[in-house]
């Protein structure tokens, strides 16, 4: 089972709020997840970004690929630098 994790569109027409989720690669958009692991509103100023970094971290290591999206939140977050210190081992 290919996992990914990505956005999941939520909130009313025209007003977007997303949840960063788990989930298998195969599953709509909006369907399906195994696990939710922060949230995303583009809406405020600055943009809000909530992230289970714990959570986040134990499904990098293993094997679940970010959406490029989750990536820039990730790099903004500094979960990307983590997750790389800890795989090369520093």
């Amino acid at each position: 089972m290919a996992v990914k994790i990505r956005l999941k569109r939520m909130g009313a027409k025209k007003s977007p709020f997303y949840r960063i989720v788990v989930a298998d690669s195969r599953s709509p958009r909006d369907g399906r997840q195994i696990e939710t692991i922060g949230t995303y509103n583009p809406l405020t100023q600055p943009a809000s970004v909530k992230i289970d970094e714990e959570l986040a971290l134990k499904w990098l290591k293993n094997g679940a690929k970010p959406s490029d999206t989750v990536r820039n939140l990730f790099s903004k977050e500094g979960i990307l630098e983590k997750f790389h210190n800890e795989k090369n081992g520093k």
